[in-house]
């Protein structure tokens, strides 16, 4: 590790990191906005889903589809760009994928991303923060908020919530990236539950490194369906058998033969020349005409990174950090001043996401309240600001 971020990180030992820079160099031209849309790489599972035969069954597919987001952090360990408030991105698969999504940061401090994501056989939104603390020899974040998914056919809503990363071999060694913890997927109109967890890797156990288990359980807590695999290649789901036998007083589930509910397609051979991305980071940050002036394609300083000009890109990026400095004093001096005068005190609104009570949780959440593609068919992005 370059000595630079070694004296950044070994003062914040223990501390919250969000608002730490990171040195240019362990960045990747792509900004957190299309970082999360890569948790629709494997959507095709989702499509699958949608077919299955009982929503157990469609719970074992939409527990393989939240493994399959963690694929490609096996191989890339390098920072996305922190878009800036008001940044968006959007990214219109419906002529090859049949889906379309629209990403907006819609909170700096803290950081938050709102996100809405529709097909015809399914709607999945999430609103995505985190905190991060170096913890001498690893780096921790720690993913904050929920991800919801409904089915269009059957009405069947889910929820979970991503699992803990480590950043390890901080002051030494090559960078690699382990997920573990215990995520619940919960279907909130069956009842039916899925418990996966993701094993932390150990030294005195190899074998275990990367695997992922886990179980789908009806309304009744019976368990349906067994999966096992790991995050960083596939998952297999076998389902449970009528027979179950007993061993030692204990229960022991017949399952049948497995079924792959999820492949990895591993990156290009080359990949390494290019941040490790897949195919299909690769085209996230293609140029695209008719996008909002806010969208992450656009944004000048990745742009330079992108195309090789490492210096240009620090020097825009650092202007652009300014600007949104001193709009954020704007903000601050505009609402002392509301304050003073006894008005009410404006606060900062997203452009196409609302928090409101989300139904089904009954928590506050950024909803994508409708209007991007409609301006976008217009070509009226007169709501935009101005940020780049």
């Amino acid at each position: 590790m370059p000595w630079n971020l070694w004296t950044i990180l070994k003062n914040y030992i223990g501390k919250e990191l969000t608002e730490i820079p990171i040195p240019f160099n362990f960045c990747e031209p792509l900004s957190m906005l299309q970082r999360l849309v890569e948790d629709y790489e494997y959507s095709e599972i989702l499509d699958k889903a949608a077919m299955a035969s009982d929503s157990c069954e469609q719970l074992a597919y939409v527990a393989a589809f939240t493994v399959s987001s963690y694929a490609t952090t096996s191989n890339r360990t390098a920072k996305p760009f922190n878009p800036l408030l008001g940044e968006t991105y959007e990214l219109d698969r419906t002529d090859d994928l049949g889906w379309k999504c629209i990403s907006e940061q819609v909170s700096h401090h803290p950081p938050v991303v709102a996100q809405h994501c529709e097909s015809k056989n399914w709607i999945c939104h999430q609103e995505f923060s985190m905190t991060s603390s170096f913890k001498g020899k690893y780096l921790q974040v720690k993913p904050l908020g929920m991800t919801h998914l409904t089915f269009l056919s059957s009405g069947n809503h889910y929820t979970w919530r991503k699992v803990t990363t480590n950043v390890n071999n901080i002051i030494l060694g090559k960078l690699w990236v382990d997920h573990h913890g215990d995520m619940e997927i919960v279907n909130h109109k069956t009842g039916d539950k899925c418990a996966l967890k993701f094993i932390p890797y150990s030294y005195f156990s190899p074998s275990e490194q990367r695997k992922v288990t886990g179980a789908v359980m009806n309304a009744k807590g019976e368990v349906v369906w067994v999966l096992n695999g790991t995050w960083d290649n596939k998952m297999e789901a076998s389902k449970v058998a009528e027979k179950r036998s007993q061993v030692k007083g204990k229960q022991v589930l017949e399952t049948e033969a497995p079924v792959v509910v999820w492949q990895r397609r591993w990156p290009p051979l080359e990949a390494e020349k290019y941040y490790n991305f897949s195919e299909f980071a690769c085209q996230l940050n293609e140029l695209e005409e008719g996008v909002a002036p806010t969208d992450s394609r656009l944004r000048p300083d990745q742009r330079l990174m992108e195309e090789g000009d490492w210096d240009q890109s620090n020097e825009k990026k650092e202007s652009l950090e300014n600007k949104q400095r001193a709009t954020r004093r704007a903000r601050e001096l505009e609402a002392e001043l509301a304050a003073q005068e006894g008005r009410p005190v404006p606060q900062y609104e997203p452009i196409w996401f609302k928090k409101e009570m989300e139904p089904i949780t009954n928590s506050v959440h950024h909803l994508y309240k409708g209007g991007y593609w409609e301006c976008k068919e217009k070509q009226n992005w007169s709501v935009c600001p101005d940020i780049f």
